[in-house]
């Protein structure tokens, strides 16, 4: 079965960073796009950034600068590099595999806590 699973998530001071991974089986990674997707205590899941098959990228004006999106299609990985971190960063990161960032995603991943202390 298709399978995303997150890792990398923790607690951080402001302005720190961290790296996000997500490892995919069970279907053919190269061919689709990814998203990294948070949601906030009380607050809608949003998407943060999303990858294509073909490496485009794209950002919530929130992170842009800050964070960096990339994958690695000989190991099934989508990675989310975020650095400066700020409070309001706080959430449960998902990835996301899904056929077009304007469709819905088709699998999602467990989630993976980031903290960031001011």
């Amino acid at each position: 079965q298709v399978q995303l699973v997150e890792s990398g998530g923790g607690l951080v001071q402001a302005g720190g960073s961290l790296r996000l991974s997500c490892a995919v089986s069970g279907i053919s990674f190269s061919i689709n796009t990814m998203g990294w997707y948070r949601q906030a205590p009380g607050k809608q899941r949003e998407l943060v950034a999303g990858i294509t098959s073909g490496r485009s990228t794209a950002y919530a004006d929130a992170v842009k600068g800050r964070f960096t999106i990339s994958r690695d299609n000989a190991k099934n990985t989508v990675y989310l590099q975020m650095n400066g971190l700020k409070p309001e960063d706080t959430a449960v990161y998902y990835c996301a595999l899904q056929s077009l960032l304007s469709e819905s995603p088709r699998y999602w991943g467990q989630g993976t806590q980031v903290t960031v202390s001011s």
